[in-house]
């Protein structure tokens, strides 16, 4: 990998209600713990913010995959971020706040047909409108350099690689210590 390279991930779902329904509310609520938590997670560069909201500039006019067309939504959770390299963004998915949320997802969101996520390198800051290309082509093509994802990662140079276990349960821990209050203000929501 370069010291250019960094880890890319774009997510996207559909909610079971509107943002603002009681069905919802346990994402809601979970929402600003979430980003507050990457953002001071170990390896976390950035994330496009969303227009015409308070916050990071917007990468670009979001836009969204293909699998919103008749869902009866013009709007989807989804996000878009850059990582230091997959360990980082592991160890926050997967642990404290992050994996918290990941629990209670099926309870607000339909079940997919469609990937979780796609991960890419990428040497520069990164657009909605490829976000959601290489989200399709993952779901279209399988993982490859181009678009991967966690269970099948690729390199910098296109190689398949590991994800060094130990160092996700490392950074996790970094993690942790650094979110105690955010977790337990999580763990204190009834939804």
């Amino acid at each position: 990998m370069t010291s250019a390279a960094k880890l890319a991930i774009y997510n996207f779902g559909l909610f079971v209600a509107s943002y603002d329904s009681p069905a919802v509310e346990g994402f809601r609520l979970r929402e600003p713990a979430n980003f507050s938590a990457a953002e001071c997670a170990e390896g976390f560069i950035g994330r496009s913010g969303y227009e015409g909201e308070p916050g990071p500039e917007s990468w670009g006019t979001q836009v969204f995959p293909r699998f919103i067309n008749g869902s009866g939504f013009e709007w989807a959770p989804s996000s878009l971020s850059l990582w230091a390299d997959l360990e980082s963004l592991m160890a926050f998915s997967y642990s404290g706040v992050h994996a918290d949320a990941l629990k209670h997802a099926k309870n607000w969101q339909v079940e997919k047909q469609w990937p979780a996520l796609v991960l890419w390198w990428s040497e520069g800051r990164p657009d909605w409108a490829e976000a959601v290309e290489r989200f399709e082509y993952l779901h279209d093509h399988g993982p490859g350099p181009r678009a991967f994802h966690f269970k099948d990662p690729y390199g910098y140079h296109g190689e398949r690689i590991s994800i060094d276990r130990t160092r996700v349960r490392e950074l996790a821990a970094l993690n942790a210590e650094r979110h105690k209050h955010l977790m337990a203000h999580v763990l204190s929501m009834k939804v």
